[in-house]
């Protein structure tokens, strides 16, 4: 299959982006929902097509493919078209044109990810998403958005750092930047490094605490779509680049069950739903880590239900702080009368994420867990079903229990305010409800989109009552422990303390050396009159104004449309964050250019 570069399904979306400000108010609506559906329909065009590449670009000696189709490639864009109808729709109410951009932006650099051929095309996009997102998480507009957001692109440049690096080190070891599996028998540092890149956006410990930082505190629609994309072209990247690496199987155990414990100390809703991202994840790296045809099949199918049903469950949540202002467990309550379809929407999630029966989880995540006792990895599959109790416990019933039942711990302004949601949140909620359901009575139609022909059958009498025992005792155990599980207003503490603290540790570093060789040049050359010291002065003033200041201003210059944005948007600190980002990053890359090409 050969076709133009230019129908690139991310361009759609990046042209679609660029246009918005100039689009009437009158047919904005209407806009805002063909620019995703023909997104989607462009997807599907190519899912018909076959395999194939598109869109290649030679330039500098580069043959740089902007295009590759196949079955791993097109079952993740399918989903990510999908998700950017609904996350799209759910988000009409929205006026500011800045969410929209930076949304659309975000998905086109997954999209581009997901359908990269080299090295070079992937690195692009895959910090076109990093730094789209991120406007997500600073529109909910607040100080804690503002912090939340620094230290999520600090720990994202940080993670694109580590690929950049990889990728340079094998272009130079084997002269190739296609983006292909890597030899995992035997990596080597080029290959552990790409692979950390790839796994800090996937959120696994100890590089996870950006995820429930930020997640928690993006704006409502803003975190739908975050919710959806990040960690799974992750996903997406370890199963092309190193599937079968056998690190990855015990640490997607411990994200499964890492989630699942922290889960258990969060008050704020949206944040409990955070850490289980990092759970739920954490079985397609374990999967990953497998690397078997049957376990690489559930990473694939578990990715594709996990969006669906973890982007309604934020949609849900965000229904709630949309509408009352709240998101707090210790301050919620008792709202099934005056939010009905939030709470249905939400307890269909919340039954998917917990692999109920009929449901999408159930078709998706029993494939991984039966690939792990396949592989005679039982004390993997023993942890996962473990992990799965776990969260049913707090996302199938904690979750809706303590939001639209319990004890009523709303304020009076929360009462008043809460009522059902805008018609296009509902909307969006109820398409993906139908779309969790059907998936999990009708496996067949997503199995046949799953890179491998492996033959499995999730409905056996022996999956179906494992499960329900599991479901059943772990309700008993929620409704005897009820009363030690009552939301307190608290704030859990993770390893995000060290990414608090290294973010000012950073801006110091970044900036003071930068201040006192300024400050020490200028105070000798005001000072020191002697004319034994004078030409030395004005050398010192002409390195002053020719290289520190330049280099200075130079950068601010680079970054001044993008601060100015930022300013508009959040004031405060943020434009000094990303002089000093942009600082240390200049520098690194020059040192590592220099030291691997010499």
């Amino acid at each position: 299959m050969t076709s133009s570069f230019w129908l690139h399904p991310a361009l759609v979306l990046i042209a679609g982006a660029l246009l918005l400000p100039f689009i009437p108010k009158k047919v904005k609506t209407i806009y805002l929902v063909i620019v995703p559906l023909l997104v989607l329909i462009r997807v599907i065009v190519l899912q018909f097509a076959g395999p194939g590449v598109f869109g290649i670009l030679h330039t500098f000696g580069l043959d740089l493919v902007f295009g590759r189709v196949d079955k791993l490639s097109m079952i993740f864009a399918i989903i990510m078209g999908i998700m950017a109808l609904l996350g799209t729709v759910y988000s009409l109410h929205v006026q500011e044109n800045g969410h929209h951009i930076a949304s659309w932006i975000y998905v086109a650099g997954s999209l581009g990810v997901i359908f990269a051929g080299d090295f070079v095309s992937l690195f692009l996009f895959w910090e076109l998403m990093a730094f789209s997102s991120v406007f997500l998480i600073w529109q909910r507009r607040s100080k804690r958005s503002e912090g939340a957001g620094y230290r999520y692109l600090l720990v994202h440049i940080a993670g694109g750092l580590s690929l950049l690096a990889g990728i340079l080190l094998r272009w130079k070891a084997t002269g190739s930047l296609t983006f292909d599996h890597l030899d995992v028998l035997h990596p080597d540092l080029a290959t552990y490094l790409i692979a950390a890149g790839f796994l800090l956006n996937a959120a696994v410990p100890p590089l996870h605490a950006w995820l429930p930082d930020a997640y928690a505190e993006a704006s409502v629609a803003g975190s739908v779509f975050l919710c959806a994309f990040t960690t799974k072209t992750a996903v997406y990247a370890l199963i092309r680049g190193v599937a079968g690496m056998e690190l990855l199987l015990p640490l997607g155990v411990v994200m499964a069950i890492y989630g699942v414990v922290f889960a258990v100390l969060e008050n704020d809703s949206r944040k409990l739903l955070a850490y289980h991202i990092i759970s739920q994840v954490g079985y397609m790296v374990a999967a990953v880590g497998l690397g078997t045809e049957l376990a690489v099949n559930g990473a694939c199918a578990h990715a594709f239900a996990h969006i669906l049903y973890k982007g309604l469950l934020f949609m849900g949540t965000g229904a709630v702080l949309h509408m009352t202002g709240e998101s707090r467990f210790s301050a919620l309550g008792g709202l099934y009368r005056k939010m009905p379809l939030a709470f249905l929407f939400t307890l269909i999630g919340g039954l998917s994420i917990s692999a109920f029966p009929l449901f999408s989880g159930f078709v998706s995540k029993s494939i991984i867990v039966a690939a792990s006792f396949e592989d005679h990895r039982v004390w993997a599959g023993m942890l996962l079903l473990l992990a799965s109790a776990g969260t049913f416990l707090h996302t199938g019933l904690k979750v809706p229990y303590f939001i639209w039942f319990g004890k009523d711990r709303s304020s009076d302004e929360v009462k008043q305010r809460a009522k059902d949601a805008p018609w296009n949140m509902n909307l969006a909620m109820a398409i993906t409800a139908v779309l969790c359901i059907a998936i999990g009575i009708f496996p067949g139609a997503l199995y046949r989109l799953l890179p491998f022909a492996v033959e499995y059958h999730p409905y056996t009498g022996y999956h179906i009552l494992e499960t329900l025992q599991i479901l059943l005792f772990t309700a008993l155990g929620f409704f005897i422990c009820l009363k030690m599980l009552e939301p307190h207003a608290t704030i859990s503490i993770d390893l995000d303390w060290f990414y608090r603290k290294g973010g000012r540790i950073f801006l110091w570093l970044a900036e003071k050396p930068a201040q006192w060789i300024d400050t020490a040049v200028n105070g000798a050359y005001r000072t020191l009159g002697f004319k034994s010291v004078l030409g030395a002065a004005r050398a010192a003033n002409t390195f002053d104004a020719a290289v520190i200041d330049s280099a200075v201003d130079g950068t601010a210059e680079s970054v001044r449309s993008i601060g100015g944005a930022v300013r508009r948007l959040q004031p405060g600190h943020i434009q000094s964050g990303l002089l000093a980002l942009a600082l240390l990053l200049g520098a690194f890359l020059l040192i590592l250019a220099f030291v691997i090409i010499r």
